[in-house]
């Protein structure tokens, strides 16, 4: 698709709502942009979106366009911050759980599909980097979720281990174990947990430290943001994969590859793809980890999920 072919950026006036839902008694909130204009409905309401960004990502982080874009685009728009991040609730602070950003995902799905004048049999999920992962082992676990997108993917862990060793070096792998484990005993003994930065620069110690990572993360980060995540996540990263639930997942998969990621691996994600059926559209851009959310990177990468949403959405109308 040429730059002239693609949407122009989305209306910066687009109506969102502030939000709130339980997720295992944690307050997590969100922005809720109802759809801008309402597409075939049948009488089944609207279809909802429901976003959440990746490593340390709080919603005001770069994905505010998106949203609005599937909001003019005649869809409901749910976009959450996990708890501990952003203006979610839960202490301490900047802590990094896979389970518990997992189990947020499905309490926001299922605030979702409660939302007045939503389609809840037309809930759809969007995942970016960390959160790319996240949304396959959810629609991997319900099979009511009717389209995923993934963009940017880590669906390795241990692929993104590899990566940093490779990068890096055995020594700054073992410092991050170190800091993992030291935030682990810190947990251990009640005290306050170990943090390291997200994003660094190359051979500083952080969850990410290639020579894009500074500067791209910081480009689409909110003033104040906290650039800080609690370390034990570190130890166990290469035990998550859930790239390999994609054969689990029985609806429309948009996976987005960035073929010059050097946080998610290309490779490593398309192996995971191979895991999937006839479902999984692959679709690769010639980006780095954070070119697609900026420019013309984000254009077309929003332009395929338009159009990904649109037909598998509609779809799940026949059903």
């Amino acid at each position: 698709m040429t730059d002239a072919a693609m949407p122009a950026e989305p209306s910066s006036d687009i109506d969102r709502e502030d939000f709130e839902f339980d997720s295992h008694g944690t307050t997590c909130r969100a922005w809720f942009y109802a759809a801008q204009h309402e597409g075939r409905m049948d009488g089944r309401g609207v279809p909802c979106i429901v976003m959440a960004h990746g490593l340390g990502g709080t919603r005001d982080a770069g994905l505010a366009p998106y949203a609005a874009a599937f909001a003019e685009a005649g869809f409901a728009v749910l976009l959450f911050d996990y708890r501990y991040f952003g203006a979610s609730d839960g202490q301490p602070r900047q802590l990094l759980k896979v389970s518990a950003q997992q189990a947020d995902w499905r309490a926001a799905i299922k605030a979702a599909r409660a939302v007045d004048g939503v389609d809840a049999e037309r809930i759809a999920l969007w995942g970016t980097s960390f959160s790319g992962g996240h949304v396959v082992a959810a629609a991997a676990a319900d099979s009511r979720i009717a389209a995923v997108v993934s963009q940017g993917p880590m669906l390795d862990g241990l692929a993104s281990v590899l990566e940093v060793l490779k990068q890096n070096g055995l020594w700054h792998v073992a410092k991050l174990t170190f800091a993992a484990l030291r935030d682990q005993l810190a947990d251990l003994a009640g005290a306050a947990p170990y943090r390291i930065p997200l994003v660094g620069r190359p051979g500083e110690l952080a969850a990410m430290n290639t020579p894009d990572a500074r500067e791209g993360y910081l480009a689409i980060a909110p003033d104040g943001f906290d650039n800080r995540m609690t370390a034990r996540m570190v130890a166990t990263l290469a035990l998550y994969r859930p790239g390999r639930k994609l054969g689990k997942i029985h609806c429309p998969v948009l996976v987005q590859i960035c073929d010059d990621d050097s946080v998610a691996p290309a490779a490593a994600s398309e192996a995971m793809v191979e895991h999937g059926d006839d479902n999984i559209i692959e679709r690769h851009y010639h980006l780095g980890h954070f070119d697609i959310y900026r420019g013309a990177g984000f254009r077309r990468a929003n332009a395929d999920q338009l159009d990904f949403y649109k037909r598998a959405l509609a779809r799940r109308l026949d059903v």
